[in-house]
């Protein structure tokens, strides 16, 4: 526990003191990035930083829910091109369809949309035809 600032001297003189005897004590020798550049100095302020980090470590994002959609179909639909069998591609599709069919019903926030369900026997046509090759 530190001790608590005695009256009559300056606060940086005493933070400065307590530093001092850190580093004396070797305090900050086990410190993780110790020696090495701070990141992130060479590009220019943002007070979001901390939070896009954050978000960045955890896998996180925050988009419109249209553009969560339109990331989400096409995801859907590499999958469904890399599936093991026709019924699971057929799956994967079928799950992204009832969610395009979903939001046209109820447009979510954010840019327009710009989906239609995809045409399942289509994807599974060009699948096949990908793996006659």
């Amino acid at each position: 526990m530190t001790e608590r600032k005695p009256p009559g001297i300056s606060f940086e003189t005493w933070a400065d003191r307590q530093i001092r005897e850190a580093e004396a004590r070797g305090d900050f020798d086990d410190l993780p990035g110790r020696g090495k550049p701070l990141r992130g100095l060479d590009k220019p302020y943002d007070p979001m930083w901390w939070v896009k980090e954050k978000m960045a470590r955890e896998g996180l994002s925050f988009l419109p829910p249209a553009l969560v959609l339109r990331k989400e179909a096409e995801d859907a639909l590499t999958a469904a091109r890399a599936a093991g069998s026709e019924a699971e591609a057929r799956r994967i599709l079928a799950d992204i369809n009832d969610k395009i069919r979903e939001a046209l019903r109820r447009p979510p926030e954010g840019p327009p949309l710009d989906l239609v369900p995809y045409d399942v026997e289509g994807v599974l046509r060009e699948r096949r035809e990908s793996r006659a090759d």
